[in-house]
């Protein structure tokens, strides 16, 4: 239970960290002139706490644990990239197939996006899980 919520909270961290960067940049730069009128005016946090709350903990069922049982860093950055670009790739394409006038370089940024961070995630919530317990 011990590794549990170590690598929660550390895998957690790190994806917040890393994310923040992203959408603080990125969200003026890209999603605001691309999107507009289908963004919301104020950031609405319960979806938003909701999403990160149950992507950590896939993180960690599909790429810090078996990292941990492996006892490679590798895992966790090949793990978490394919996670990463596979839940991305659903959100995107899902809004691609669905949506009028969704922007294709939305799609290609978010699934590099997706890949990276699920990926640096997953190998520093590893490194930090490791170190703190041995």
């Amino acid at each position: 239970m011990k590794t549990l919520g170590i690598a929660y909270v550390a895998t957690g961290l790190v994806f917040l960290a890393i994310d923040a960067i992203w959408l603080s940049t990125m969200a003026s730069r890209l999603y605001r002139p691309l999107l507009g009128d289908m963004l919301t005016d104020s950031f609405n946090v319960a979806p938003a706490v909701f999403f990160y709350l149950i992507y950590i903990g896939g993180i960690l069922f599909f790429a810090l644990y078996p990292a941990l049982g492996a006892g490679r860093w590798q895992t966790a950055a090949l793990n978490g990239a394919v996670l990463g670009f596979v839940a991305y790739a659903t959100y995107d394409l899902t809004n691609q197939a669905t949506l009028r006038n969704w922007p294709t370089i939305i799609t290609v940024a978010d699934l590099a996006w997706g890949t990276f961070l699920t990926a640096a995630s997953a190998t520093g919530g590893f490194l930090i899980t490791r170190k703190l317990l041995g």
